[in-house]
């Protein structure tokens, strides 16, 4: 017999699984090669539309639409509550949701009785406080179907509300939308796929149910006899009209999974990062906007609605521990290393973590005590987080709409926003039709058009390629310049940092290292991390009594400033004053080493060259390609590099 093809490029299926396998797949299909066999087709028609067949089934469909209902109405908040929610004693809640599905029908009928009966712990109140009666009644058929379907309900929309990354609904709060405006406007949609498997797998499970029938509801014509209960009383009397009904569910539940096509769990897709737009239609060449129509085309106009002019004040303590000022129109740069608290920062002040907390002043109003849907911030994670069930026009008017603004002047005002930022004449296109540019525009055009007093941004530029990120970058300081309130940008980019904000940020374990203007980050960074984010070599170290430098990795190094005995320093030599040389320099240099070429690296029109030594930290060169050439640079290659005392700067930590 020849193997099956595994998946697995170059690998076969081993004949030991593929023989058990095929043998499974018999097994499963044999019941149901029976029932086409021994179905007489002749006689279907009059099997299945005999009374008792058609009044079972009228009563199948009633109990299995009631049990859906109550399961939607009981298994969606429990579903909520088990994906979102960490509590005492969840894994129980959740053993106990599965526990229908591995429990014998009839046992479930048993419990069923001893909870509801008449007899039951609760049966007795529900008769005499309220006069329902459950059991072999037509209600105790829905609550058995309920107690064995739900499950599947509860199974399939977990997975996918765990699958949905909580960055859409809490952008959506930070847009000024409630909880419940959220849950029905953005959670639902995004989770319909798996809402809708869920309930089609508990609608055939109720269809089906005949065990916990049959104990707890009985078996009555008309009232509890639902269809599966009238295969068994057929099979006793004609097994051939018990196969033709047997036949009729099997094809309903065939439906069902076909109709799925095996997404049951219903895990939502992400669809904000879909396809490129073919290159044809695109708003321009690279796919940015920025050659768009002339009706697109209107950055330079006045924004729609005048932005409130709202100073900064933040008091954030927990994992951060820092305060923060900033006078309206003012935008902020928050950089530092992996870990360092930015987004966590970003968090507090949106309300959204219990990492940090945040005593929050926009203006005169002080914004602590109110929920992230109140604040009046608004956020664009890095990946944007367009919904992807809304166009560009309904994304972007969805702050709008949940401030409580009529649809018609909502959209009008979107589509504004859109304009202004060169994206107008895709309106009418899901995120799934943007190119990365096009979609932080949008983004963008959401976050300002919610009106807010603050506006956070978490890497906005950090998925496009260099290209897309100049025109996003222009566009994003262009609006910026017109904004009332005060913008916090979190990037690893110095050229972002630099031309974008007033102020930078530099963050370190969560505290504040540095806050002080682009030029004065560049000219003396006080931390390691931001000096060679900028492209500067930073040696930490502490001065010497002769007034030089001792580094913390070892080695010496003469520097011009002045530095008080024992003091801690950071030295920043920049790239380009590193010179390169093929034997040991004479003159001038005070700091001479020898090293190995370990890495070359083109930036722009010139090579950088990392250098290591035994007698020093690593050093970064920037050299000419000229240069290179006459030294004759390779990895591995010996040289000796130099660096002028004056060329170091010398910053006191």
């Amino acid at each position: 017999m020849r193997a099956l093809r595994s998946r697995v490029p170059g690998a076969r299926t081993p004949v030991a699984l593929a023989l058990p396998a095929l043998l499974g797949v018999a097994f499963l299909l044999m019941p149901l090669i029976g029932i086409l066999a021994r179905t007489s087709w002749a006689d279907l028609g009059t099997h299945l539309t005999s009374p008792g067949v058609t009044q079972a089934l009228r009563l199948s469909l009633l109990v299995s639409f009631w049990a859906l209902g109550l399961s939607l109405l009981l298994g969606v908040p429990l579903a909520w509550l088990l994906a979102r929610v960490d509590f005492p004693g969840k894994t129980l809640v959740r053993s106990l949701v599965l526990l229908p599905m591995v429990l014998p029908p009839t046992v479930g009928g048993v419990a069923l009785l001893l909870g509801f009966g008449r007899r039951g712990l609760l049966g007795p109140w529900l008769e005499d406080t309220f006069g329902i009666t459950l059991p072999f009644h037509t209600s105790g058929a829905v609550v058995a179907a309920t107690f064995v379907a739900m499950p599947f309900l509860v199974i399939s929309l977990e997975g996918a509300l765990a699958g949905l990354r909580p960055s859409y609904e809490e952008t959506a709060a930070s847009l000024g939308a409630s909880p419940a405006r959220v849950f029905f406007t953005v959670t639902l949609p995004m989770v319909a796929p798996g809402l809708a498997a869920g309930a089609a797998l508990t609608w055939a499970r109720a269809l089906g149910e005949f065990g916990a029938t049959i104990t707890f509801a009985g078996n009555l014509p008309g009232t509890t006899q639902t269809l599966p209960l009238q295969v068994y009383l057929l099979l006793q009397d004609s097994p051939e009209a018990a196969t033709s009904v047997s036949l009729l569910l099997l094809a309903i539940a065939m439906a069902v999974l076909i109709a799925l096509r095996g997404r049951w769990t219903g895990a939502p897709r992400d669809r904000s990062h879909g396809p490129e737009p073919a290159a044809d239609d695109m708003d321009g060449r690279d796919g940015t906007g920025t050659a768009g129509p002339p009706a697109a085309r209107r950055s330079d106009e006045t924004p729609p609605v005048p932005q409130e002019r709202r100073s900064l004040h933040a008091e954030v303590t927990g994992f951060n521990r820092l305060t923060l000022d900033a006078a309206p129109g003012t935008t902020i740069a928050v950089v530092g290393p992996n870990g360092a608290g930015k987004t966590t920062l970003l968090r507090a002040l949106l309300g959204l973590t219990p990492r940090a907390q945040a005593r929050l002043r926009l203006g005169d109003t002080d914004v602590t005590a109110l929920p992230p849907h109140r604040r009046q911030v608004a956020w664009v994670p890095q990946n944007g987080a367009l919904f992807p069930h809304l166009s560009a026009l309904t994304n972007t008017a969805y702050g709008l709409r949940a401030h409580g603004v009529p649809r018609a002047e909502a959209r009008r005002e979107a589509q504004q926003w859109l304009d202004r930022l060169g994206v107008g004449h895709l309106a009418h296109r899901r995120p799934s039709q943007l190119s990365g540019g096009q979609a932080q525009r949008v983004a963008l055009a959401r976050a300002l058009a919610a009106r807010p007093w603050l506006l956070l941004l978490d890497e906005p530029l950090a998925a496009l390629d260099q290209t897309t990120r100049a025109h996003v970058r222009h566009t994003l300081r262009t609006h910026l310049a017109g904004f009332g309130g005060v913008c916090l940008i979190v990037t690893h980019d110095p050229v972002e940092a630099v031309s974008l904000a007033d102020r930078v940020l530099v963050l370190d374990e969560g505290r504040t290292l540095q806050y002080a203007a682009p030029a004065e980050v560049t000219r003396h960074p006080r931390s390691p991390w931001v000096a060679r984010m900028l492209g500067r070599n930073a040696w930490p170290g502490t001065a010497a009594p002769d007034g030089a430098l001792a580094l913390a990795g070892g080695g010496r190094l003469v520097v011009a400033d002045s530095l008080a005995e024992g003091a801690a320093a950071l030295a920043v030599i920049a790239p380009e004053a590193v010179s390169v040389h093929h034997d040991r320099p004479g003159g001038s240099p005070r700091n001479v080493w020898p090293g190995t070429v370990r890495e070359l690296t083109t930036v722009g029109s010139r090579i950088r060259v990392l250098i290591v030594s035994d007698e020093a930290p690593d050093l970064v060169a920037e050299i000419t390609p000229d240069a290179m050439t006459e030294l004759g640079l390779s990895e591995g290659k010996a040289v000796w590099t130099s660096v002028k005392a004056t060329e170091v700067t010398a910053v006191t930590l």
